[in-house]
């Protein structure tokens, strides 16, 4: 632990974006405090510019931009990180167990993954999301989680199938450790960069189909969020009026949110490859391959 905090104290990149994902979460959860109007409520006059009392300006329908951008944030972002933590746990489980099972298990759910990952993800979104109707959050998550875990399982699944066959695996099977012991202790370590990689671009992923299906009408537009400050925007012809503010405020959230986890992102990206290992990180690889060759002697 203490070698990681060192390392992203010593990463700038990731240190940046930690900062951007902080100040962005912070901002959603202070919400009621830093921003507690209604953001539905008319507050102005239809596209009034950028002024002191209105510092993002206003939205045709005289809504203050700077409090819808603000609790828009605490959807946007929540069902975000929600979705990406699903999609991950659920691509995790499954490759962990193709991976070590093998056999008619690892034929079934690669035949399973193959199927759901040679569908087009935004098409398929937009279709499920169509049939649904207009739909919420929840809904929201359940069909980005249910059809984006296949990327997650097949780079866990070809990590797992390389290391089963290493000798500290083997060692392991031969003293008669349980299945599931090997999978959490001794496994499931060496996957941790990866899956910290497939974490943070699960919740970019996330994100960025949230705003794309609400943009397109499919979200419910009583809930404020990002991607319904988009649609709303487009709505009402806001470019062709010149109220940049109106798109501007949404498209930025965005914007930083990607930027700060793709920093962050940088850093698993370098542990986990060997080719990009330099400075810090190679250090703290190394660090963690001594840490777990004294756990492998101590345990013989």
């Amino acid at each position: 632990m203490n070698a990681a905090l060192k390392l992203i104290r010593q990463q700038r990149k990731a240190l940046v974006g930690l900062v951007i994902i902080s100040a962005l979460c912070l901002m959603a959860i202070l919400a009621p405090v830093i921003a507690p109007a209604n953001p539905s409520a008319r507050a102005g006059r239809s596209h009034q510019p950028p002024t002191l009392e209105h510092v993002m300006g206003t939205t045709k329908m005289g809504r203050d931009v700077y409090t819808q951008f603000v609790w828009g944030a605490r959807t946007s972002i929540a069902v975000g990180f929600a979705t990406g933590i699903a999609i991950t746990v659920l691509g995790t489980v499954i490759g962990l167990i193709a991976g070590y099972a093998g056999g008619r298990t690892d034929a079934a759910l690669d035949l399973a993954t193959n199927a759901v990952l040679v569908i087009p993800n935004i098409p398929l979104l937009i279709l499920l999301a169509s049939f649904a109707g207009t739909v919420g959050p929840l809904a929201i998550m359940a069909i980005i989680a249910l059809t984006s875990w296949p990327w997650g399982a097949r780079m866990t699944r070809s990590q797992t199938l390389a290391l089963r066959s290493r000798d500290f695996v083997t060692a392991a099977r031969m003293i008669g450790e349980p299945g599931w012991r090997i999978i959490f202790v001794e496994l499931l370590p060496n996957l941790l960069p990866l899956i910290g990689i497939n974490l943070v671009g699960s919740i970019i992923y996330a994100i960025v189909a949230q705003t794309t299906l609400e943009y397109l009408g499919f979200g419910d537009p009583l809930q404020v969020s990002w991607g319904t400050m988009l649609y709303n925007a487009q709505n009402s012809s806001a470019i062709i009026l010149g109220a940049w503010w109106d798109i501007g405020a949404p498209a930025a959230g965005i914007a930083l949110i990607g930027l700060g986890l793709a920093l962050v992102n940088f850093t698993f990206d370098e542990i986990a490859n060997p080719q990009l290992r330099s400075g810090p990180a190679l250090s703290l690889w190394l660090k963690l391959n001594r840490a777990r060759n004294r756990h492998l002697e101590a345990a013989r």
